[in-house]
């Protein structure tokens, strides 16, 4: 009896031990992802061109993100973005998501110049729009963590304008 208890509690360790190692792994990984902190659960596309190729084959608008690590105000953005569950539920659901750290060869991605952080709706007939803006007019498309809300409502904005023009 001795013996099986032994033997049933140095078991026990060894799936004990392989959970934290797992874990540990797991904290270790998650910021080498494709999301680079904009949102885990999301499912991110890896270039300009596959966005597209999926907005147009899934219907549905894509969402641009521009961003730079050492930029503070994409940091404070990039924090909002991730703690808002409206916002990371409708980019899993109902967007194709990208975040890039450089830019594209599309023009119309920097319609008043290539700041960041911006954010850039393209609807899936690949149509870049322009019209669905931020609040500042010197920065059309960038957004502060306290403009959420707004950016909320944007989103929305651009998945009717699917809707109503297909």
């Amino acid at each position: 009896i001795m013996l099986h208890s032994t033997l049933a509690l140095s078991l026990l360790l060894i799936a004990v031990s392989s959970n934290l190692a797992m874990a540990i792994k797991k904290e270790k990984r998650a910021p080498q992802t494709l999301s680079r902190g904009w949102g885990d659960e999301i499912t991110w596309v890896q270039t300009y061109e596959e966005g597209l190729y999926q907005a147009k084959k899934s219907n549905k608008p894509l969402m641009v993100i521009h961003h730079l690590e050492d930029c503070q105000y994409c940091q404070a953005l990039k924090k909002a973005f991730a703690e808002n569950e409206e916002i990371q539920e409708m980019a899993q659901n109902n967007f194709v998501m990208l975040n890039l750290m450089h830019e594209t060869t599309d023009k119309n991605l920097s319609p008043d110049g290539q700041y960041v952080p911006r954010i850039m709706f393209v609807d899936p007939s690949l149509t870049v729009r322009a019209d669905i803006t931020g609040r500042y007019s010197n920065r059309l498309y960038t957004y502060e963590p306290q403009d959420i809300p707004f950016l909320i409502e944007n989103m929305k904005k651009a998945l009717r304008l699917i809707q109503t023009e297909l």
